[in-house]
């Protein structure tokens, strides 16, 4: 048996939760059209069966990460640390990269560069400096190669080896899972031998209440435009689960209270819409994704509260980060449990 943590790295909108999605077999990374979707480390578990003269059973804990940008805000350089903290227990990793766009390396020429002297390079250069520091086994991965003439490929692939030593080279379109079984066969054979890290059925170590919190936020990306999304926050405030068996032909009901922050009065009225319609859009859309992962029925009420400035807030940045929420609840619950 082998076992062993991947962690999937690239710049913002390379398709890395299309990736791991497409691995997996299930909706753990919600994804969208628009770049920073992701903002926390996401596991997702794939057991791969032994296959006899190829490789033994193995189990791959993928860790999908925010994408690589240098970072402008509190909201920024949390991201930016998950990115750290998945590179620090990590047997393997794979830098993404989005075949159909142009990369730019060395050198950042924007006029925003210009005016701060002395800062970083281009934001693809930023990538390759983390990956340079590296000192496992990397792989170049290139995604959406279905969008792409295959003539193309290999001048960009020419140009990114020459950023660093890469163990192997893999084309893959998760879309069309073209290349997805070389590059599980190619990650089981550098992964060390050891016994499974998550039980055999289990896929992500993702809390329901963050995944819902999470389908929320991919309905607000979805159905909102221009700067809202990224001045968006989901928190679950209440997640009743059904504590009694439906009735006959019933389904059960699962009640959940969600609170949607945005950091200025503009973004609330764009939440709400007129009479309130983007926000039974945003509902809609939300709760059916939620009923699909929970298997119930589920009753979501939304409230949008607005935070100035959340997104430089050190404090409210850290709070919605899901490990944090679990702590907090479970000092509540203690807190309600201990007698008087």
């Amino acid at each position: 048996m082998k076992s062993g943590f991947v962690a999937i790295l690239g710049r913002p909108n390379v398709g890395k939760s299309t990736l791991l999605n497409a691995l997996t077999g299930e909706k753990v990374a919600i994804v969208t059209a628009k770049p920073q979707t992701t903002r926390n480390r996401i596991i997702g578990v794939v057991e791969v069966p032994a296959q006899k003269g190829v490789h033994p059973a193995a189990q791959i804990v993928f860790v999908d990460t925010p994408g690589v940008h240098k970072p402008a805000s509190q909201l920024d350089r949390r991201m930016l640390q998950e990115v750290h903290e998945a590179l620090e227990a990590r047997d393997l990793v794979l830098v993404l990269v989005d075949a159909t766009r142009r990369i730019q390396l060395g050198p950042d020429h924007s006029p925003a560069a210009k005016a701060r002297p002395g800062a970083p390079g281009s934001e693809d250069e930023f990538l390759f400096s983390l990956v340079r520091k590296l000192d496992c086994p990397v792989f170049l991965v290139l995604t959406k190669i279905d969008l792409v003439h295959k003539d193309q490929l290999l001048p960009l692939i020419e140009s990114l080896t020459k950023q660093h030593n890469f163990a192997q080279v893999i084309p893959v379109s998760a879309r069309k899972r073209d290349g997805l079984d070389m590059l599980v066969r190619k990650i089981v054979d550098v992964l060390p031998k050891g016994e499974r890290f998550y039980p055999k059925d289990q896929y992500t170590d993702q809390p329901m209440r963050f995944m819902v919190a999470e389908l929320i936020r991919e309905s607000i990306l979805i159905e909102t435009g221009e700067e809202v999304p990224y001045a968006s926050a989901v928190v679950i405030e209440q997640f009743e689960e059904p504590v009694a068996p439906a009735r006959p032909g019933k389904r059960q009901l699962t009640r959940i209270s969600a609170v949607i922050y945005c950091e200025r009065d503009g973004q609330k009225a764009i939440l709400i819409g007129k009479g309130g319609a983007k926000l039974k859009e945003i509902g809609t859309g939300a709760r059916r994704k939620i009923e699909s992962l929970l298997g119930t029925q589920v009753y979501l009420e939304l409230h949008i509260i607005v935070e100035p400035g959340w997104r430089n807030s050190s404090g409210f940045v850290d709070s919605l980060d899901w490990r944090r929420q679990i702590e907090k609840l479970a000092g509540e619950q203690e807190h309600e449990e201990e007698p008087e």
